[in-house]
This record gives C-alpha cells, structure tokens and sequence, in this order.
C-alpha cells in the first residue's frame, strides 16, 4: 500500500522500523509515521509488523496508536459522553489516545434532550480536509445494517438500551448488548429519553422484520406496587391515619397523592387485601 494510501480515521498494519527516543518509527509505504511510546503495547519490537489505527495529531502529522477505538471510519460503536459543550456540542471518549467532538449539529434541537456526561452515542469517524477526526451519529440506513434480529423470546422482557434516534412519534433504542433495534412510541413513554441516554425497555412486541416495540412504562402489577407505597408512604408520614379513602373525591386524590382516583383504590383494595390498612367513616388507618 502506498503511503498516500493511509488515512486518518482508519486501521493499518506497518512495520516497526526502530525507536527514537520515546516514540517508535513505523514505515508506512517508504514514509515514516510516528507512534508514542505511551501507545504501544510494551512487547513490540524492531520488524514487528503492528496493527494500529491513524490519526492527525495537534500539529497536523498522521499519528499512529495501538489503544484501538471503539470505532472507525469504516465500523461503528458506542462512544461515552466525558464533556458537553453548548456552543461547540459533546465530546466523547472513543477508547483511544484522544477525545472526539460530535458537533452541536448533530445534537436535538431541545437542549434537555442533549446527551450528559456517562451517556454514550452510537457513532462513527469522519475527518475534515485537514485530517482532524471528529464524530458523526449513525444514520437510521447504517443501524439497519448493524443490528441483529430479535428472537420472539425477549417478549415481555425488560432489556437494556440506549436511545440513538429522537423524533416526535417516538424514541429509536438498541439494545446492550445485543443490538436489538427498539421503537418506543411517545405514549409508552413517561418522558423523552435524552440521546444516549440508557434505561431499561420492556419489550411489547416483535416485529416481522425482527426488530422491536418497547415500553418505558411499567407493567400493570408494578404501577400497582409503585402506587400502594404511595399510600403507605403518606400514611406513615401522618401518624397513620388520613381523611381519604376510596370514597373521596377524584380531585382530592390527585392533588395529595398525583393519582387517578381509579389507581388510589386498586392500591387501597391491595393494601387491604395484604391486612395493611383499614378503613372506617371515610378515614384509612395502617393496622
């Protein structure tokens, strides 16, 4: 391959030619690129061929590394948001010798749905004329090449995800590890994950393209649960006893404990059911 040939942004194989102080000069087609010591791994040595990946340096020079990404210009992977910046977008950590910026284009318009630190984006490397390497998102054409097909079994499951797509209709996941491709429709959504954002996804159907739908909402015995410590929550915090019951006002109930009056008596029914409350002339006591 001719030195022309290697690019910033992609792997190659050279040759280690010597060290020089504390980098190693590899030879890439009759040119020598640079590799820091720091980079490579402690066993190489002269006439080793290595595997490394190429990048443009501060001062414009194709640099070699062996610490290699978790993408690039031709794969793509997850990359953990380490800094957000509002005038320039998210820089991320691809796993190898240096940071990459991902630019405020590439971000939603609605700045909550930014991603935050610790989140990761499921990207790919591209470069400018100069060589500098910076992150671009994977397009909805370029998942459907990478995901894998889900089987039927997952039904019903709750799976890890991450978000990697954002629109009005709904939120575009995939899951981790596996690579499902999830769509959560906005009504099964409590709120909008950011992008990059992970959460756990209960899935509702398969589709016959092998991907998924998903939920963010949890299931009927769980809202339940969550709805039943409401009340015991409250009633502890007053002494357990309170002036509601299933016989008061919608507007009551949702002003003191933000559920429907529906929700507060299927949670009143399974606390009394477990022999955790009474109830007597409109009041609700613990036992």
């Amino acid at each position: 391959m001719e030195a022309d040939n290697y690019k910033s942004g992609y792997t190659a194989e050279l040759e280690v030619l010597e060290k020089d102080g504390s980098r190693w000069v590899l030879d890439a087609g009759g040119e020598d690129i640079m590799m820091n010591a720091s980079d490579a791994e402690e066993t190489i040595q002269e006439g080793d061929t290595v595997h490394v990946f190429l990048y443009t340096n501060r001062r414009g020079e194709l640099t070699a590394t062996m610490k290699m990404p978790s993408m690039t210009a031709e794969s793509f992977g997850w990359a953990r948001v380490i800094r957000v910046d509002d005038n320039e977008g998210v820089y991320v950590d691809i796993g190898s010798s240096f940071e990459v910026l991902v630019n405020k284009t590439d971000m939603p318009r609605v700045k909550s749905l930014w991603p935050a630190v610790d989140d990761e984006l499921y990207m790919t490397l591209r470069t400018d004329l100069g060589g500098t390497i910076f992150g671009r998102l994977a397009t909805e054409e370029r998942v459907l090449e990478q995901i894998e097909e889900a089987p039927t079994s997952v039904f019903n499951q709750n799976l890890k995800a991450r978000a990697y797509r954002l629109l009005p209709v709904g939120s575009f996941m995939l899951s981790i590890p596996e690579n499902y491709r999830i769509f959560i429709h906005n009504t099964e959504q409590e709120k909008e994950p950011r992008l990059g954002q992970e959460i756990q996804v209960r899935v509702i159907g398969n589709r016959d393209d092998g991907t998924l739908n998903g939920s963010m909402l949890p299931r009927k015995e769980e809202r339940l649960g969550d709805d039943a410590e409401t009340v015991i929550r409250y009633l502890s915090e007053v002494g357990g006893r309170m002036p509601f019951s299933d016989k008061s006002s919608p507007d009551e109930i949702k002003e003191m404990f933000n559920l429907s009056k529906a929700s507060f008596k299927r949670a009143l029914g399974k606390l009394m059911k477990e022999g955790k409350i009474t109830q007597s002339e409109g009041w609700t006591m613990l036992k």
